[in-house]
Order: C-alpha cells, then sequence, then structure tokens
C-alpha cells in the first residue's frame, strides 16, 4: 500500500538527513583542526619536542601540567588515525 510505502520512505529521508548533517558538521570540525595536526606532526620528534621531554623526565614541569603530547603514543596514534581517516575519504 502507498501509505506504507510513504512512510517508510520518509523515515529513510529523515535518516538520512540526519546522517548527512552530522557528517557535514564533523568535516567542518575535522577540517578545522587540520592546522593543529600539521603542528603536532612537526612537533613530535622535533628538538622541541625532545627538550620538552626532557624537562620532564629531569622533573621540571608543573605536575599538574598535561603532558599527553610528551609520549611518542598520543601523537603517532592521532597520526595514524587521521592517515586511515585521509584514506577512507578518498
Amino acid at each position: 500500500m502507498n501509505i506504507e510505502r510513504i512512510t517508510q520512505m520518509e523515515q529513510r529521508l529523515e535518516r538520512a538527513t540526519a546522517a548527512v548533517e552530522a557528517m557535514e558538521a564533523a568535516i567542518e570540525q575535522y577540517k578545522a583542526v587540520r592546522d593543529d595536526i600539521a603542528s603536532l606532526d612537526a612537533y613530535l620528534g622535533s628538538p622541541e619536542w625532545h627538550a620538552d621531554r626532557d624537562d620532564d623526565e629531569a622533573g621540571r614541569l608543573p605536575k599538574e601540567l598535561k603532558r599527553g603530547v610528551l609520549s611518542e603514543d598520543a601523537i603517532w596514534n592521532l597520526l595514524e588515525r587521521h592517515r586511515e581517516v585521509q584514506k577512507q575519504i578518498l
């Protein structure tokens, strides 16, 4: 019956519209952090990163300072995930 079909198609339209809107928002958010990703890529393994890590290991940084960027894994894992996302986009 056409009422059933129309109801089904309306539900599909609503789901698809919501998904596309969510994807558009996610793409905009992702594009907004491209410079951050590039900066993190350049920072990892740089002389500055090594100096900051040395300061951390020597106890010269405040204990309350967040320092996830000083672990190689945090940035490396982000960069790997970034590369995988780029492959999916292409």
